[in-house]
């Protein structure tokens, strides 16, 4: 993938650790640290030369969580296609570029609460924007 991709795309999904496609190390040693990784399941930090990658997890951390959450704060008649896609947009606005220079597509997991809040918010705001909150009064909601 790394002869023919400038930055490949390597996601090792399965679960467990044991059965994932390739570790962390593997990946970012076979790209010479070129390639965004995101698995099913952790691996720590990997060093390659002077740097260091954190690999992600694309798991159910971030998006379930906010959706629930901002589908009970808005009082959600319903869950929609675009509550999901609104957490999605969210949740990509919330990677920074420090992230993306780390090997990841996702927030850091330290963020978790401050990520997971502002999915919330836009699930929320989606909620409203659609008319399918119980809510009388349709507060915009925000984070920070």
């Amino acid at each position: 993938m790394a002869e023919l991709n400038e930055h490949p795309f390597i996601f090792p999904l399965s679960n467990p650790t044991s059965k994932a496609e390739c570790t962390a190390e593997q990946a970012f040693s076979w790209s010479q640290g070129r390639c965004i990784f995101c698995s099913g399941s952790p691996f720590g930090p990997v060093h390659l030369g002077n740097q260091t990658f954190y690999p992600g997890q694309g798991n159910n951390a971030y998006i379930f969580p906010g959706v629930g959450l901002g589908a009970i704060a808005a009082e959600a008649e319903q869950v929609t296609d675009e509550m999901f896609t609104a957490a999605a947009h969210k949740l990509a606005s919330m990677v920074t570029d420090e992230d993306l220079a780390n090997g990841t597509i996702y927030p850091s997991l330290t963020r978790i609460r401050e990520v997971s809040v502002e999915i919330a918010c836009g699930v929320a705001n989606m909620v409203f924007d659609l008319g399918l909150t119980r809510l009388y009064v349709i507060p915009f909601l925000s984070y920070g």
